[in-house]
């Protein structure tokens, strides 16, 4: 799976598989090229040469993974043009994010299941899905806490 499309740069495959996941295939292609980036990270411009899209499709991009917290515009003296970059732990932010949909998701699947009372396969089904989410609004943040602990414990200095 790592090298489904020999011929495709890495960044693109990986936009191609967050779009096969459900991802809008511009942001998902400006957020991996993005994730390759210079230090400095790409102005709109830079990212529609690399890309080789039109400026208005990496403007609608980039509004939304702004909007969605996932990159950020980055100003540096003396450069008059915003940059963009990856928001520092977007991903584990993202789904930490989620958690209260998940939570909402859940209670709306119990009014689901309460509505249909008289259909046993639709309550059963509805409780089945309002439970996972339950599952995921609590662990999903749990998870990534313990992820950033066990990052931070890895990058600390021995202390001997």
């Amino acid at each position: 799976m790592a090298n489904e499309h020999p011929g495709m740069k890495p960044a693109e495959q990986a936009a191609a598989m967050l779009a096969a996941a459900g991802m809008a295939r511009m942001p998902a292609r400006v957020m991996m090229a993005l994730v390759g980036s210079p230090d400095e990270g790409y102005t709109a411009a830079d990212l529609a040469e690399r890309l080789g899209v039109s400026a208005a499709a990496v403007s609608g991009a980039v509004r939304y993974l702004v909007s969605m917290r996932m990159i950020q515009r980055v100003s540096r003296p003396g450069d008059r043009r915003d940059r963009y970059d990856l928001v520092d732990d977007a991903w584990a932010g993202m789904i930490t994010a989620n958690a209260p949909l998940y939570a909402g998701l859940a209670a709306q699947m119990d009014s689901i299941a309460e509505e249909n009372a008289g259909a046993p396969i639709s309550v059963a089904r509805a409780r089945e899905i309002a439970d996972f989410l339950r599952y995921l609004a609590e662990r999903m943040p749990r998870l990534a806490a313990d992820w950033r602990a066990e990052r931070e414990a890895a990058t600390r200095p021995d202390p001997r």
